[in-house]
């Protein structure tokens, strides 16, 4: 039984679980942090703490370096978003030529349908390029507050202040980068539904479970937990 733009039943249940998956993982995330502790919450205090030693520095280079890596770094996944984004739509907008040609590669399905597929993957990839774009814009502008930042011999107080307002920007810059990369993951649930529907819901839901697990109890997100105790900061959530 067909339904919207030829998709089946199955099809519009194994969408409708992606969906909300995909909208489900902020808030998943910001919950986590809440409640036990998420990497990317205490990556915030590990932040806070890097302004506030950047502000106490006298050559500042190695900061610099620092957030010139991390530049690098958005740049280049924003330049493989376009290349993938570009490689979609040559398929999506290629017509019903190009759509021809999948059932040699094991993928077969009408035209309508394909190009929803498509369509889902180029969306993903979209967002993720928009992520990264907001991303570097507000990394250039961390760059310019640690250019500005205060003399070394400034009042502590006023170097303290300093510093939580340099992380306000750098903080929002990289969660906009860890939204890109995580869209990577959906792109791939995605791809998936090229195959079968079910693989559409299986990979979405075991993107979210992965993410869930990486963000409180992968190592990376222990030893960060255990690196802000050395440092003398609290982990939200405890440790």
């Amino acid at each position: 039984m067909d339904d919207l733009f030829g998709l089946s039943l199955l099809d519009l249940a194994a969408l409708t679980v992606f969906l909300l998956a995909w909208l489900a993982c902020e808030p998943m995330i910001r919950l986590i942090g809440r409640r036990r502790g998420a990497l990317n919450a205490d990556l915030d205090l590990m932040r806070a703490a890097w302004m506030r030693a950047m502000t106490r520095r006298e050559v500042r280079m190695v900061d610099s370096q620092l957030l010139g890596h991390t530049i690098n770094s958005a740049s280049f996944f924003a330049s493989a978003n376009l290349i993938l984004i570009a490689a979609v739509g040559g398929v999506l907008f290629g017509g019903e030529a190009a759509i021809r040609n999948l059932p040699a590669v094991g993928l077969e399905a009408p035209t309508r349908v394909m190009e929803v597929k498509f369509a889902l993957i180029s969306v993903c990839l979209a967002r993720g390029l928009l992520d990264f774009i907001w991303s570097i814009r507000q990394l250039n502008y961390t760059v310019a507050l640690v250019g500005a930042a205060p003399v070394a011999e400034s009042a502590p107080d006023h170097l303290d202040a300093y510093a939580l307002t340099a992380a306000e920007v750098l903080n929002p810059a990289m969660h906009g980068f860890n939204r890109g990369v995580r869209v990577y993951y959906f792109a791939l649930a995605a791809g998936a539904w090229l195959i079968h529907p079910v693989f559409l819901a299986a990979g979405a839901l075991l993107a979210l479970g992965l993410l869930a697990w990486r963000q409180s109890l992968s190592p990376a997100a222990l030893g960060v937990r255990h690196a802000l105790t050395v440092l003398g900061a609290t982990p939200r959530g405890g440790v």
